[in-house]
């Protein structure tokens, strides 16, 4: 069974209060301080704690800036570019898929300030966003992410609230437009609450991070971690994320049509397209049609939260006049990518088990093509000898009974 996270924002999110939650999840404290010491950034220490909203207990996790008596100094860590905020994470020594996501994080940000003040992204200075907390809120989400080894997160709407409130623009509308411009595409709502409840980071790092939005998909739980917000609300003010087992057995969408009157050389476009865009699958099986006309049956594999867009794209790039959507099942093998010395340098194998048993193993084809382009041999030569190879490793690695 795969390992899911399931982010439940009746509160809203923000990045202390998904740190907090992923703390109180069970990421430890010890590897947040050792990986946040990378990043080589004076000015904040952390308050991590246990504390209650409403009889629920969580964790509080807050970044407390170090006083400055120097204005200027505190005006250089309040506005930063995207430039300076790249420099001080690529510079850092945190993994590699820290780095990129955190980067990918602020950028996007940077896009959403960008599109709604009429500016360059480059131009884009970071105010509440750019601040010492918030680089540390992204960066340390990250890290915890990274700590549970949790890959897949799934989310619920998120919970946007009403009102006004103060920025470093003046008094903005909430949801705040940034905000709003980092959530298109994502289900949201609102019940009246007249407070800020999803913040610039929070919305930025959970469109990062989950693949989809919706209802709790069918799940076993395994532990529940809170984490706590600021604000006195008239509800429990925290997020709370749920870490589970997803069964193998999958519930999917299959959208499908029948053509018979487009250019086939479309599909070229039109499969890495739908690809793209959340597609899990993209084939044709050739029809006999109404009037005797031959044609194909175009079937698109995907999860449920992707189906309407998707079909827009079939809308759009075929020359269908319907969409079947059919719901299906699922079931797949655990899989795992490790990398295998041969003598033609590290090769991708895939690895299939049933009940922690392995079953199948098999390279992966990119890499068989590409050795046998350099080394000028043919392909099924290399299929065979990368595949004693790999058998080997695995046994020797106690993998392969």
């Amino acid at each position: 069974m795969d390992k899911v996270l399931f982010f439940d924002c009746f509160a809203g999110i923000s990045g202390d209060m998904i740190v907090g939650a992923l703390l109180d999840l069970g990421a430890k404290e010890e590897y947040l301080y050792q990986q946040l010491s990378k990043l080589k950034l004076p000015g904040y220490s952390l308050h991590i704690e246990k504390n209650q909203r409403m009889g629920i207990w969580g964790t509080d996790f807050r970044v407390l800036l170090e006083e400055s008596g120097n204005h200027s100094d505190h005006q250089h860590h309040s506005h930063r570019g995207f430039s300076d905020i790249a420099s001080i994470i690529g510079e850092s020594d945190l993994s590699q898929e820290v780095k990129m996501r955190s980067l990918d994080i602020f950028r996007r940000i940077a896009a959403a300030e960008a599109h709604v003040h009429g500016i360059n992204p480059d131009e884009v200075h970071f105010h509440e966003v750019g601040a010492v907390d918030s680089i540390v809120d992204v960066v340390a989400a990250l890290i915890c992410m990274e700590d549970l080894k949790i890959k897949k997160v799934y989310a619920s709407p998120l919970h946007l609230g009403e009102g006004f409130v103060h920025c470093a623009h003046g008094l903005l509308p909430v949801p705040a437009p940034a905000v709003l411009e980092i959530l298109k595409g994502i289900p949201v709502y609102t019940t009246g609450l007249r407070s800020e409840l999803v913040t610039p980071t929070g919305a930025a790092v959970i469109s990062n991070l989950t693949e989809y939005f919706g209802p709790i998909p069918e799940m076993v739980v395994e532990a529940v971690g809170y984490g706590l917000g600021d604000k006195n609300l008239e509800i429990p003010n925290m997020l709370r994320i749920i870490r589970a087992r997803q069964s193998s057995l999958e519930h999917l969408w299959i959208l499908e049509c029948n053509i018979d009157d487009m250019n086939t050389q479309y599909y070229s476009y039109l499969f890495p397209l739908l690809m793209e865009r959340g597609a899990l699958d993209v084939y044709l099986t050739p029809l006999m049609m109404k009037k005797n006309r031959p044609g194909n049956c175009l079937k698109v594999l995907c999860e449920e939260g992707f189906i309407d867009e998707l079909e827009e794209i079939l809308w759009r790039e075929t020359s269908t006049l319907g969409v079947r959507r059919l719901q299906v099942q699922r079931r797949i093998l655990e899989r795992e990518l490790v990398s295998v010395p041969t003598r033609w340098g590290p090769v991708t194998i895939k690895i299939a088990y049933h009940n922690g048993r392995l079953l199948k193993f098999a390279p992966e084809y990119e890499d068989l093509s590409r050795i046998a382009r350099e080394a000028d041999l043919p392909l099924r030569e290399i299929h065979a000898q990368v595949q004693i190879t790999a058998a080997k490793w695995l046994e020797e690695q106690g993998i392969l009974a």
